[in-house]
C-alpha cells in the first residue's frame, strides 16, 4: 500500500488479494490503526509468486527494506555474538563474530550477553591453548604466548596438525554442551600421561579437567527439559508499548535473553503482533532453533514451520505447550517480559500518566516539543526544539532552526515563524523527518511566546495544547503555566523533569547559535576563493600566519606550497 508521495505504508500478503484488501474497506469492526492506514492509501501495488513460502520470504524481505509505517516493525535490529571455530583452516582459530555466513565454519550461540561470550573465548584460548594470533602464518620465532604457556606454537610446527585438530574437536564438543565426552577423553589423556611418568602433562590435564567440569556445572541448568536447541518466546504490553522477551536455550541450559520493545500496537491482538515478530525475527536469521514455544498459536504457524525448517534444512516446530514443564516456561518468558517492561516504564508511564492529569488531556501526552529562541544583541538569532517522548527526552528528535523572516530581536515574533514551519513540515509531510503533531508544545517564556505560538497554531487551525515554562530571576524553572497565566501545581519528580526539558531546548538553542557565530569568526576572505577548501586554507594560513601576510606574498611563493598552482595564485592574489 502507497501513500499520496508513493511511500509504502504498508505490505502485506494474501492467498486471495480482492478478499484481503476488501477487509481493509469495511466500515464495521476497524481498529483506530487501520482507520489511519486506511485514510493514507492512495494506490496498491501487488507481486504475484508461486507459492505461500516465496510469498512469506518476499514480505519478511519488503518489510526489513522499507519500514513500512503500519506494519509490526522489528526496529532494534540486534545481532548476537556467537563464538565461531574456523573448522575450514589448517590451524583452526576461536572467536567471537557477530556476522554469520555460509562459510563452513561453525557458530555457537547466540550469547545474549557479549561478556559471557567472551568469557568463554577466553576460557578455551587459556586451557586449550588455541592460537591467539587473528591472521596464521608460519614464522622463524614462536610469539610471547607460547613463552608463558598460552599458545602451543602451530606456527613453527611445535605441534601437529593431528594434535591442534583434536584440540579444536574437543572444544567442538564443550561449545555443544557434550562436556562429558570431553571430560572421559582427558581423563584416558592423563592416565597415559601418568603412565608415561609425564606428570606435568598428567597435571596439565588434571587442571584442564577441572576447569571444564566447573564451567559447566556453572552454567544454569533449565528445570528437566529434554529438548537441547529451544527459543522460548513470552509477551507482555500496557497501555503505551509491547514487550516480547526471547529465552534462549542450548543443550538444556539457558545461556541469555533478549527483549524488543514496540510502541503503537494498542489496536493489534497478541498472536498477530507475535506472527509478525516471529516473520522478521527468524526469516532474517541464519542460525534458528529446532523448536519455538509460543503462549498460543499463531494463524500462520504451518506457513512458517514449513519456511523455517526449509530455510535451516531440518524440521523447526512452533509449539504451544498446554501444561507440565514447557508450558512453566512459557509462562515464566511472559512474567519476564512483564517485568522486563514494568522496570523500563515504571518512571516513563508515570511521568506521563501525571502529565495527563496536570494538564488536564483526555489522551496520554506521549509527545511533548519545547522551543527556545537564542540572539546576541539580534545577530544570529537562531530556535531550537526537543521532544520528550513517552517521558523521556529524546535528543535524536530535537532540531535546530536559523530564523528567516525577523530582522533584529524580537524573540515573540521568531517563535511564530519558528513553530509556522514546524507544523507545516507535519502538514504537508506526516510521515518525515518531523513525524506527526505533537500532543503539547511548551514554550520557553511567559504569555508573549504562548500567543505568538497559538498564532502560528491559528494558521493551520489547530489547537494544541500550550504551556510555558517559566524562569526566576535565577534563570531556573519556576513554574508551568496555562494560557490564562495559571501556575499548575506540580510534583518534585514532574517539575525535575520539566526543568531538565526545558534545560535540554535552551542549551541546543544556545549550542547552536554559538556554533555559528564561531563559523562566522573563523570565517576569512580565502573562503569565498574558488579552488581553496578547508584543508588548503589551513595550509596557507599554517605557512603564512594571516591572510594579510598571504596578500603580501608574490605569485613564485605561493606556487611553492602543496597544492597552489600559478592560476589559483593568481586568484588568491586578485590578479
Amino acid at each position: 500500500m502507497h501513500d499520496k508521495d508513493d511511500k509504502i505504508i504498508y505490505v502485506g500478503k494474501a492467498i486471495s488479494l480482492k478478499n484481503r484488501v476488501r477487509q481493509y474497506f469495511r466500515k464495521t469492526n476497524k481498529t483506530k490503526r487501520i482507520e489511519n492506514m486506511v485514510s493514507l492509501i492512495d494506490h496498491f501495488e501487488y507481486i504475484v509468486t508461486d507459492n505461500e513460502s516465496e510469498a512469506l520470504i518476499l514480505e519478511c524481505n519488503l518489510i526489513k527494506k522499507n519500514m513500512p509505517k503500519f506494519n509490526v516493525l522489528l526496529k532494534d535490529d540486534k545481532t548476537y555474538p556467537y563464538i565461531k571455530v574456523n573448522v575450514q583452516e589448517k590451524y583452526p582459530d576461536v572467536y567471537i563474530t557477530r556476522r554469520i555466513l555460509n562459510d563452513g565454519a561453525k557458530y555457537f550461540g547466540p550469547y545474549a550477553n557479549a561478556g559471557s561470550a567472551k568469557e568463554m573465548v577466553d576460557f578455551i584460548k587459556s586451557k586449550f591453548k588455541i592460537r591467539q594470533c587473528k591472521s596464521f602464518k608460519f614464522k622463524d620465532r614462536p610469539c610471547l604466548n607460547y613463552h608463558i604457556k598460552k599458545c602451543e606454537a602451530p606456527c613453527m610446527n611445535y605441534i601437529s596438525e593431528e594434535e591442534y585438530r583434536e584440540q579444536i574437536n574437543q572444544v567442538i564438543s564443550m561449545l555443544s554442551g557434550k562436556t562429558s565426552q570431553v571430560v572421559k577423553k582427558l581423563e584416558q589423556e592423563m592416565k597415559q600421561a601418568s603412565s608415561k611418568l609425564d606428570f606435568e602433562k598428567a597435571a596439565y590435564l588434571r587442571d584442564k579437567k577441572l576447569a571444564i567440569e566447573k564451567i559447566s556445572y556453572e552454567r544454569q541448568k533449565v528445570s528437566n527439559l529434554s529438548e537441547n536447541d529451544i527459543d522460548v518466546i513470552g509477551l507482555a504490553r500496557n497501555e503505551l508499548r509491547v514487550c516480547i522477551e526471547v529465552f534462549f536455550i542450548r543443550n538444556s541450559k539457558m545461556i541469555g535473553r533478549e527483549h524488543y520493545f514496540f510502541d503503537d500496537l494498542s489496536d493489534e491482538e497478541d498472536r498477530e503482533i507475535l506472527s509478525d515478530f516471529m516473520k522478521q525475527y527468524y526469516m532474517n536469521s541464519l542460525i534458528l532453533p529446532h523448536k519455538i514455544m509460543i503462549k498460543e498459536a499463531i494463524e500462520e504457524k504451518e506457513l512458517l514451520e514449513k519456511s523455517l525448517s526449509e530455510k535451516a534444512g531440518r524440521n523447526v516446530e512452533i509449539k504451544s505447550p498446554q501444561k507440565g514443564e514447557k508450558l512453566k516456561l512459557v509462562e515464566m518468558a511472559e512474567r519476564n517480559a512483564k517485568i522486563t517492561l514494568e522496570n523500563t516504564q515504571r518512571e516513563k508511564y508515570s511521568i506521563v500518566n501525571e502529565l495527563k492529569k496536570v494538564l488536564g488531556m483526555e489522551n496520554m501526552p506521549r509527545k511533548i516539543e519545547s522551543y527556545d529562541i537564542s540572539n546576541l544583541s539580534g545577530e544570529y538569532v537562531v530556535a531550537a526544539m526537543c521532544v520528550l517522548y513517552d517521558g523521556e527526552v529524546k535528543k535524536n528528535l530535537s532540531r535546530t532552526f536559523r530564523i528567516k523572516t525577523v530582522l533584529g530581536q524580537d524573540d515573540p515574533k521568531c517563535m511564530q515563524e519558528v513553530i509556522t514551519r514546524r507544523l507545516k513540515h507535519s502538514i504537508e509531510n506526516p510521515n518525515g523527518g518531523f513525524g506527526a503533531l505533537p500532543d503539547a508544545i511548551f514554550v520557553d517564556g511567559g504569555l508573549t511566546q504562548m500567543r505568538a505560538a497559538r498564532e502560528a497554531m491559528a494558521v493551520y487551525g489547530l489547537q494544541i495544547p500550550l504551556y510555558g515554562m517559566v524562569k526566576d530571576d535565577k534563570h531556573t524553572t519556576r513554574a508551568l503555566i496555562d494560557e490564562n497565566r495559571k501556575e499548575l501545581k506540580l510534583s518534585e519528580r514532574l517539575m525535575n523533569t520539566i526543568t531538565y526539558f526545558q534545560d535540554c531546548v535552551h542549551e541546543k538553542a544556545i549550542g547552536y547559535h554559538r556554533k555559528l557565530r564561531g563559523k562566522s569568526i573563523t570565517k576569512s576572505e580565502l573562503d569565498d576563493i574558488i579552488g581553496i577548501g578547508p584543508a588548503k586554507k589551513k595550509i596557507l594560513l599554517k605557512h603564512f600566519g594571516s591572510v594579510a601576510k598571504i596578500k603580501q606574498a608574490s605569485v613564485e611563493e605561493l606556487t611553492k606550497i602543496k597544492g597552489i598552482n600559478e592560476q589559483l595564485a593568481k586568484k588568491i592574489l586578485g590578479k
